[in-house]
């Protein structure tokens, strides 16, 4: 088939959308005037660590987003404590009418304030859409009823009556709680265009599977897996190393909501193990890191303890057994339960002896110590067969892979989680993914994110399909994986050495040379991005904000906002991390401070104490014309004017209108 007969073959594919003359014609007017609204809102987050809470309150306020257009839209109209109780309403609609009905003494009055309040609201936030997307974005139940607030003129007398008036039918039908909550909702909805999530939503905190939950339900979001999501897609792929990995830093913070409670991961076959196992291990290094926090007894503490060290220490062997399978990764050395003197108690790293803290292993063969037992072989067995069984663990996996890939390159910004593994003098490494295939740069991304596809495709070879299912382990701790690109994992190291040295894990070259801009600009042109105003956005690791370190680097060209929600983190950062806004007139970087609980904003309207800063200020508003839905629009445009083309002279032939039945 020859390029003119695609063409025609496509455009007559496009007719049956645009029958005719005037459809095609009025699509195109509809496609201009689109191309002149202004940016869509996005919002980027990092690094979310299972905190449920705080993601869930970043959402609703959209990093400070609808607190700005409250204070824009009412400015000294209102008073600071009724603007703050009007955001809280935005937020948690529901929860705050319930609070507001036992407290407020004249309700009809309350709603009639707080309905024309929010329609101001809503009205502000749906001005930069069409009235189409706006209505595909409305409830069934009050989409006529909203449409109708939002696009009536109140400066017009008669038509300010008529808003009154519906206003007022809403309250005395009895319809204002289900009203409020309906509009605060499309608020929400419409405030952000496109999230982006950078990568880590899994571990540390008690709410992972609560945070795949929001994000299914959300309207268009998308995420550049981290190590920490990936960890779990191959644990729900059956990796042994991995399964081991996530329970372990489960046991390690004392939170196993998301396994029991989110997952349903059955962890009896490991507690039974574990308490006759360690029976007379005291196991003090692996007490929780959190242990003062998380209410747990004395009993559930050395339980806890127990189950954690048994978990490690299988972890140890299977990793090592996956390390010697595949020499090419280079990470023998880590085999290090083979680098141990068990009479002596001292291992063998780096080539230096150390001490350590404990050689109690009761389950290790000196002789043979990368061999599970076989109380630890169904130990493993029944975790592997509870991961692979869990079905809302794998509906989440599946959303990953639909919405998620290693990197993504949107309104020339290049969004990835961790890093680009480069050579010590900038220029791109060469990884090595399937023995023998090496790439780098873009390359490298797109084939790791195939790699990990592949292990959940059924019709991929079987000997890919379990090289990629192991693969996983790799992407979770190997020194060039773009998703850790650290020297190594020192997991052993914190448990069993005390010397400190041991614990340092040696940062990738991407991670030393990402503040220089000439570095950034390499990196950007590798991945064909043009034109000046382009940047990196990733996340990983947490900005020190109490050492004074800057999340802009490289003169504004890279950006890193690890949202620091980890509670673990805090200490070290001082912040609750960033978060970052794009809007038409540019970039909004907010730097949080802790959330304290969704109660605490519902009842005295606290907010996450943000300090936004302008990162980059666009002289002229940006409009659809300037973003990727631009150059997608106006490529429509030009395909449906060769279609008015084709229909004017008559190669192909208009199709007749509907008939209309007469009844």
């Amino acid at each position: 088939m020859n390029k003119f007969d695609k063409d025609i073959r496509y455009l007559q594919l496009l007719s049956t959308s645009f029958p005719t003359i005037a459809e095609a014609s009025t699509e195109i007017i509809n496609l201009q005037a689109i191309l002149n609204l202004p940016k869509g809102t996005e919002h980027f987050l990092a690094d979310i660590h299972g905190e449920y809470e705080a993601f869930q309150h970043v959402l609703k306020n959209a990093s400070g987003n609808i607190k700005r257009k409250v204070n824009e839209l009412f400015g000294n109209t209102l008073r600071e404590a009724e603007k703050r109780e009007l955001c809280t309403l935005i937020y948690y609609p529901e929860q705050k009418l319930e609070i507001v009905k036992a407290d407020e003494p004249d309700i009809n009055d309350w709603y009639n304030i707080s309905i024309h309040h929010l329609v101001l609201v809503c009205r502000d936030v749906s001005s930069k859409y069409t009235r189409s997307k706006v209505r595909k974005n409305l409830p069934d139940d009050f989409s006529y009823i909203i449409q109708e607030l939002l696009h009536e003129r109140t400066d017009d007398k008669d038509k300010s009556d008529y808003v009154s008036a519906i206003i007022k039918t809403i309250i005395t039908t009895g319809c204002a709680d289900d009203f409020i909550i309906a509009i605060c909702n499309v608020i929400q909805r419409l405030i952000i265009d496109q999230l982006h999530i950078l990568g880590d939503v899994y571990d540390r905190g008690p709410g992972a599977h609560v945070v795949m939950d929001t994000l299914c339900r959300y309207h268009s979001w998308d995420i550049q897996w981290g190590n920490h999501d990936v960890l779990w897609m191959g644990a729900a792929a059956g990796n042994d190393a991995c399964i081991c990995n996530v329970i372990r830093i489960a046991l390690r913070y004392g939170n196993m909501a998301t396994l029991e409670d989110g997952y349903g991961i059955n962890l009896i076959p490991l507690a039974t193990f574990a308490m006759e196992a360690y029976k007379g291990d005291p196991c003090t290094e692996f007490i929780p890191k959190n242990a003062h926090e998380n209410g747990l007894t004395e009993k559930q503490l050395r339980l806890n303890a127990q189950m954690h060290k048994a978990i490690s220490v299988i972890q140890f062997k299977v990793e090592a057994q996956l390390f010697e399978k595949h020499p090419q990764w280079k990470m023998t050395d880590r085999c290090l339960l083979k680098a141990i003197d068990y009479k002596a108690g001292t291992c063998y790293i780096d080539g230096k002896l150390y001490k350590m803290r404990s050689c109690h292993f009761p389950t290790v063969n000196p002789e043979c110590p990368l061999e599970l037992t076989e109380q630890e072989k169904i130990v493993m067995d029944k975790l592997n067969h509870s991961f692979r069984v869990s079905d809302k663990l794998h509906m989440h996996v599946r959303a990953l892979l639909t919405h998620g890939c290693m990197y993504k390159i949107t309104n020339n910004n290049l969004l990835f989680h961790a890093s680009i593994p480069l050579n010590a003098d900038g220029t791109l490494k060469e990884v090595e993914i399937f023995p023998g295939r090496k790439y780098k740069g873009q390359e490298l991304m797109h084939h790791t994110g195939m790699i990990i596809r592949t292990a959940f495709q059924n019709d991929s070879q079987k000997m890919e399909q379990e090289y990629a299912r192991d693969y996983f382990l790799y992407l979770w701790c190997g020194p060039d994986s773009p998703l850790f690109d650290k020297s190594k994992m020192a997991t052993f190291e914190r448990y069993f050495i005390e010397d400190k040295a041991t614990h340092e894990e040696k940062k990738g070259n991407y991670f030393v040379l990402r503040d220089d801009p000439k570095i950034v600009d390499s990196i950007m042109d590798a991945f064909g991005m043009t034109g000046s105003n382009r940047h990196i956005i990733n996340g990983h690791v947490p900005v020190r904000a109490v050492k004074g370190e800057n999340p802009i680097k490289a003169n504004g060209k890279l950006m890193v906002i690890d949202g620091g929600f980890s509670r673990a983190y805090h200490k070290d950062t001082g912040i609750a991390g960033y978060t970052l806004i794009y809007h038409s007139r540019g970039f909004q970087l907010v730097q949080h401070e802790p959330f304290t609980s969704a109660e605490e904003a519902i009842r005295n309207g606290t907010d996450i104490k943000g300090t936004t800063q302008i990162v980059e200020f666009n002289q002229r508003r940006l409009r659809v014309a300037d973003t990727d839905k631009g150059i997608e629009i106006r490529r429509q445009i030009t395909d449906l004017e060769q279609l008015l083309y084709a229909y004017r002279h008559g190669i192909i032939p208009e199709k007749e209108g509907k008939i209309k039945v007469k009844m």
